[in-house]
Order: C-alpha cells, then sequence, then structure tokens
C-alpha cells in the first residue's frame, strides 16, 4: 500500500507562486509514474502535469504549459509540482497521484493511489 499526502496548498494573489509537495510513504515510488490533478467547485477532476518513472518525460496541461513544473527527487520519495504566474482560474483542489505502471498517465483511471488534496485559491 502506499499513502500519499500533499502539502504547499494556501491563499496566494494573482501571479504569485506556490510549490506544491506530494511525499508517497508505505513503499519506494521510485517506478511509478507521478501525476498531479486539480477540481475546482462545480467541475471535473482534470489533469494539470505527470512525470515518468525516471523523471526524463513530463507532460502539462495547456492550461499551465509554461507556468507549472514537475519535478521528482526519488531519494526522498517526492515530487513537486512549482506554481509560478498563478492566476485565479487556478483555484481549485490539488491531488497527487501514483500509477504503478510508471508510465506518465493522464487519465484518473489510470492511477492507482491518491492523496487527499491541498487546496489553492489565486485572489484577483
Amino acid at each position: 500500500q502506499v499513502q500519499v499526502v500533499e502539502s504547499g496548498g494556501g491563499l496566494v494573489q494573482a501571479g504569485a507562486s506556490l510549490r506544491l509537495s506530494c511525499a508517497a510513504s508505505g513503499r519506494s515510488v521510485g517506478n511509478y509514474g507521478v501525476g498531479w490533478f486539480r477540481q475546482a467547485p462545480g467541475k471535473e477532476r482534470e489533469f494539470v502535469a505527470g512525470i515518468n518513472y525516471s523523471g526524463a518525460v513530463t507532460k502539462y496541461s495547456d492550461s499551465v504549459t509554461g507556468r507549472f513544473t514537475i519535478s521528482r527527487d526519488t531519494a526522498k520519495n517526492m515530487v513537486y509540482l512549482q506554481m509560478n504566474s498563478l492566476k485565479p482560474e487556478d483555484t481549485a483542489v490539488y491531488y497527487c497521484a501514483i500509477d504503478r505502471t510508471g508510465l506518465l498517465a493522464t487519465s484518473r483511471r489510470d492511477y492507482d493511489y491518491w492523496g487527499q488534496g491541498t487546496q489553492v485559491t489565486v485572489s484577483s
């Protein structure tokens, strides 16, 4: 079993930056793919960014490309989402998810373990 915990959310003004962290415990996740998703009130949970097991391949949604960066520190079992130039439309609960195949998936159904989420609120 893998436990996933997100942290780093908060309330910021538009244009600010935040770094979300995803900690995985219970088993080494060095061979797993990791994704960040978000869900705004009344909307579906959507893919934001993903990274494959080696960290060599990343993918972003169109809405965050150029502003967000996903990275991983395998030795620490940590994955990060650096979010710059935040906009009010980035407001959502952000979830970290683990894909045991190690690939880079963009569908929620491909992920096996999920955290509880961390709230990000961007004021205008």
